[in-house]
C-alpha cells in the first residue's frame, strides 16, 4: 500500500547528475518490483528467456545499474527479511489484489483489450525467492553490494544514511522517513520518459528529493509525531488506518493533542490496534549492522555470458550498453590522469 505522505512533505525536484560520485542505498525489493511491473511486453506478460524463466527484473537492473555506474553513482541494495508479524494482514490484502488483476487481466485478453489488459498485468507481479537470488548474483557480476536486512530494507537504507554510509535511501515508499531517512529519494530507478496508460503520450519522471529534517520543520512536528501521522493515515501495519483521517487532518490532529493517546475523537479505535508495537517498528527498527560498504569491479565477460548465453539477451544491445560504461570510466580514468599529471 504505502504511506500516504505524499501531501505532507517537502519535496525538491533534481537529477540523477547530483548523486554522482555518492552512495544511495536502494530499497531493492520496491525496485525489483517496478521492473517486473512495468518492463513488459505489448501483451502485458513479462520478458522471459528461452527456458520461460522471467527477466524482466534482470533488464532492469541491467541498464538502470549501467545508468548510475556511468553517472558515478554507487548504488548499494538492501533486500527485505522477515517481515513484522503485523504486516500479514498487509500482505494478504496485497495477494488478493494480485488474484482481482489477474482475473481482469483474462477478461482482457479474451476481449482483446491489449491496453486494458497490460494496466491489469501490471499489477500481477509477483517477486519470487529464485528472482531474488538471481538478482543477488547479477549485482554481483557488476561489484555493486547488496545487504541482507533482518526485516524491512527500508529500515536498514535508512539507518545507512543515519550512520553516513550512504547519502541517501531511495524507494517510492515514503515509509522510509518513519523509519528516519536523513534523505529520502523517490523515482530514482524509474525516472526517464513513460508513457501514459490508454494515450499515446509520454511524460518524464524526475527524481524528487526530500529532507527529513526540512520536512519536520516545515510541519512543525517530531519524527515521533510524523510516525502517529503515518499511523492515523494508514501504514502496512495498520492498513486501514483511521476512517476519514487523511494527511492533512492526521497532522492537525498531532499537532493539536501531541500524540495519539490525547486526541479525543479516535480512542475506541485506538484501542483495537497495537500502535506502540507500529511506533517500535519505525522508532527502533531491526536494521544490519554493516562495518562496511565495498564495491568490487565490473565483470564484463560475466555479464556478457550470463545475459546472452543463460538469460536469451541481445549481444549487440548488452555489448552496446557494457561499452557505454567501459567509455565512461576511461574517460574518469583519462580526467584524473590529466588532473594528476
Amino acid at each position: 500500500m504505502g504511506l500516504d505522505l505524499k501531501q505532507l512533505c517537502v519535496r525538491e525536484k533534481t537529477n540523477l547528475e547530483s548523486f554522482a560520485s555518492k552512495i544511495v542505498a536502494i530499497d531493492a525489493y520496491n525496485a525489483i518490483y517496478q521492473f517486473l511491473s512495468i518492463i513488459r511486453g505489448p501483451d502485458g506478460l513479462p520478458l522471459s528467456d528461452h527456458n520461460g524463466r522471467i527477466t524482466s527484473h534482470i533488464s532492469g537492473l541491467f541498464y538502470r545499474n549501467i545508468n548510475f555506474l556511468s553517472l558515478g553513482i554507487k548504488p548499494v541494495y538492501v533486500f527485505d527479511g522477515k517481515p513484522p508479524s503485523l504486516k500479514s494482514a498487509e500482505i494478504q490484502r496485497r495477494k488478493q489484489v494480485k488474484k482481482d488483476a489477474t482475473i481482469k487481466y483474462e477478461i482482457a485478453i479474451s476481449e482483446g483489450n491489449y491496453v486494458e489488459a497490460k494496466k491489469f498485468a501490471q499489477q500481477t507481479s509477483v517477486l519470487r525467492d529464485d528472482m531474488v537470488e538471481e538478482s543477488k548474483k547479477f549485482l554481483d557480476l557488476f561489484g555493486i553490494p547488496w545487504i541482507q536486512a533482518p526485516s524491512e530494507g527500508e529500515s536498514t537504507a535508512a539507518h545507512l544514511t543515519n550512520t553516513g554510509q550512504a547519502y541517501a535511501s531511495a524507494s517510492q515508499d515514503f515509509d522510509s522517513l518513519l523509519f528516519g531517512a536523513k534523505r529520502l529519494v523517490r523515482n530514482f530507478t524509474n525516472s526517464g520518459k513513460r508513457k501514459l496508460p490508454n494515450r499515446n503520450t509520454t511524460i518524464e519522471i524526475e527524481p524528487e528529493l526530500i529532507l527529513l529534517e526540512k520536512t519536520l520543520a516545515e510541519l512543525g512536528v517530531t519524527r515521533e509525531q510524523l510516525v502517529d501521522i503515518g499511523i492515523l493515515i494508514g501504514t502496512d501495519f495498520n492498513p486501514d488506518g483511521f476512517e476519514r483521517i487523511g494527511p492533512k487532518t492526521a497532522l492537525k490532529m498531532v499537532k493539536e493533542h501531541g500524540n495519539l493517546e490525547n486526541i479525543p475523537q479516535i480512542q475506541d479505535k485506538l484501542n483495537e490496534i497495537d500502535y506502540n508495537q507500529i511506533r517500535e517498528i519505525f522508532l527502533k527498527p531491526k536494521v544490519a549492522n554493516v562495518s562496511e560498504i565495498k564495491f568490487g569491479n565490473v565483470d564484463y565477460v560475466g555479464i556478457v555470458n550470463y545475459l546472452t548465453k543463460e538469460r536469451s539477451f541481445s549481444l549487440d544491445r548488452v555489448d552496446t550498453s557494457l561499452n557505454r560504461l567501459k567509455k565512461s570510466y576511461e574517460k574518469k580514468s583519462h580526467n584524473l590522469d590529466q588532473w594528476f599529471g
